[in-house]
């Protein structure tokens, strides 16, 4: 573990794997003066209202938290329904080495927490695919991935909630009336947070 200063008020945590972040994030979020915990892969930055916490204050209460133990999300729970007609649905089913059926199926029985947010407005890294799912990105990303579509990549699945270039492997893509991902007039704009749970659910 590695902190690094960010200004005045704010601190960047540097850590070893996913399990990491989340213990981090959940206790830093719980400690009096922090203002906001933002998530990524190896990192938590967390920020602070001025002169509430110092470096050495972030490292006493991560010290005193068992970084190796997953916490309980305390998040939401959000059903995403879904139609599994993605263009790279035979591809992940040939790399998997089973039918499509059974990839439907995996993707669909996995049970899903947003570990962090990132690439673009609303989108979530979900930690929980399945071991035969995870396969790698794309040779060659598509220069256009339409909003809703459901993909995977490494050991992550996520939505696309807006269209935009992209290089995850497409199973699937969100049923019509799925509540958008991201809408900048709802409040929270984002319909997956850190911490929350998500279950896709068979559509079509």
């Amino acid at each position: 573990m590695r902190l690094l200063r960010c200004g005045a008020d704010a601190v960047l945590v540097e850590l070893g794997s996913l399990t990491e972040v989340a213990a981090a994030r959940v206790v830093l979020g719980g400690v009096p003066g922090v203002v906001e915990v933002v998530p990524a892969a190896r990192t938590v930055l967390v920020a602070f209202e001025p002169g509430a916490l110092s470096h050495s204050a972030v490292r006493a209460a991560l010290a005193a938290t068992d970084l190796t133990s997953a916490p309980a999300t305390g998040g939401r729970e959000v059903l995403l329904p879904v139609v599994y007609d993605g263009p790279d649905l035979d591809l992940v089913a040939r790399t998997a080495g089973v039918g499509v059926d059974e990839v439907v199926r995996l993707h669909s029985g996995g049970g899903y927490t947003v570990a962090f947010s990132g690439f673009a407005p609303g989108f979530g890294y979900l930690t929980g695919l399945p071991d035969l799912l995870r396969q790698p990105r794309l040779d060659s990303p598509r220069t256009r991935v339409p909003a809703g579509a459901v993909g995977i990549a490494g050991e992550f699945s996520g939505v696309y909630p807006k269209s935009s270039p992209g290089g995850w492997r497409l199973v699937g893509r969100l049923a019509d009336g799925a509540d958008e991902l991201f809408d900048p007039r709802r409040e929270p704009a984002a319909l997956l947070a850190p911490g929350d749970s998500v279950r896709f659910e068979v559509s079509g």
